[in-house]
């Protein structure tokens, strides 16, 4: 076994590893055999990934007495609906996928949660293990058991929890991310400094640059402290009843985004979630609820990673504040039809809170998407 480190999801009888690594895949059969009932998986991917993994993965497998069949699906946030949901759903069916089976999501956010729904309510509930390929889904996505997909009403408002058998994070496949997708995870990795751990900020901001230059040890290092930070809050609140909706930060603003703008390549998930955190700590500011230092200093980040920071910095025409307000409640996190919003007192001191008043949510909104596009406020 190649040296890896270990975080541990506690959840009694559900609880699972989430191991991370350089090398992994190539170890898959070692990892996931002991699982198994018998010696048989189905794996789910998209052509992307699969490119880039699908043959090293299957070739561990055969190689460890495993067999294996792989569906592809295509790439995007697209791929999040009910179309490839049932395409999903039947061809495990179609490969006698039964109770006792494992089955193998391969690839990133967007794999990882339609794979894991389908696993959910395939036989009332077939174990799965993530494979997650991009740094968003190794740091966020791949770990706590959310699964679902989108609706055309808003982002992951049809789903279920369902928690992986195995987590295998391997550290190597990184380097073979474009360089936009790389960032998009990084803006997760951010989310969590900002959220509970003001020295995981600090050093972001020293190492940051070499991680996305492409440091193994550095992103090892960042990808294993944002693991245990969220395994900690998950192992609090696995339903996300208190403290596990502090991982939201930044997604009321993401996901209205993400609906403006189509669920497509005009904005990554991660980038909207720099963006969403970027103007959760604007508002907080304007509420007194922090320094007006704090969001500043959220933006130089952000920016010297070369990443966006406004709504401004995205491709193309978006909604007026009204507009992105009406987005917003679409969110599932709207409870009583009060939006419910995560902000912070500071750097590493975020909470959740739905005492946001109206017009100064649309103040702020006007001002971000008129003074930060060169018009007067």
């Amino acid at each position: 076994m190649s040296d890896s480190r270990t975080v541990s999801v506690d959840l009694g009888s559900r609880s699972y590893d989430v191991v991370i690594g350089a090398g992994l895949i190539a170890e898959a059969a070692d990892r996931i055999g002991p699982l198994l009932t018998r010696p048989r998986v189905a794996i789910v991917t998209d052509e992307t990934v699969a490119a880039r993994h699908l043959d090293a993965l299957t070739a561990a497998l055969t190689e460890g007495g495993i067999d294996s069949a792989a569906l592809r699906l295509p790439p995007g946030e697209g791929t999040k609906d009910w179309a490839n949901l049932s395409r999903t759903v039947e061809w495990l069916l179609d490969q006698k996928v039964e109770r006792g089976d494992v089955v193998i999501a391969l690839g990133g956010g967007v794999i990882g949660d339609l794979v894991g729904f389908a696993a959910a309510i395939l036989r009332r509930g077939v174990r799965f293990v993530q494979i997650p390929t991009s740094l968003l889904a190794q740091v966020d996505s791949s770990v706590g058991g959310k699964t679902g997909i989108n609706a055309p009403h808003g982002k992951n408002l049809i789903g279920a929890f369902h928690q992986p058998s195995l987590v295998l994070a391997d550290i190597a496949v990184l380097d073979t991310l474009p360089p936009r997708d790389f960032l998009a995870g990084y803006g997760e990795v951010v989310k969590y400094g900002l959220l509970g751990d003001a020295a995981f900020f600090d050093w972001l901001e020293a190492n940051g640059p070499a991680l996305a230059a492409g440091d193994r040890g550095l992103r090892t290092d960042a990808v294993e402290r944002s693991v245990q930070m969220k395994a900690d809050i998950v192992a609090r609140d696995e339903t996300e009843q208190g403290d596990r909706a502090l991982l939201n930060l930044g997604h009321t603003f993401c996901h209205a985004l993400e609906a403006a703008t189509g669920y497509s390549d005009r904005l990554l998930h991660g980038e909207g979630v720099a963006v969403g955190c970027a103007l959760a700590f604007e508002l907080s500011a304007r509420m007194g609820l922090c320094a007006q230092e704090d969001p500043s200093r959220v933006r130089a980040h952000l920016r010297a990673m070369g990443m966006a920071t406004d709504p401004t910095d995205i491709a193309g025409e978006l909604p007026d504040a009204d507009g992105l307000i009406a987005l917003m409640g679409q969110d599932k996190k709207v409870i009583d039809g009060r939006l419910r919003f995560v902000l912070a007192r500071g750097i590493g001191d975020a909470f959740v809170t739905d005492a946001v008043e109206r017009e100064t949510l649309k103040t702020m909104l006007e001002d971000v998407l008129s003074a930060r596009a060169g018009v007067p406020a």
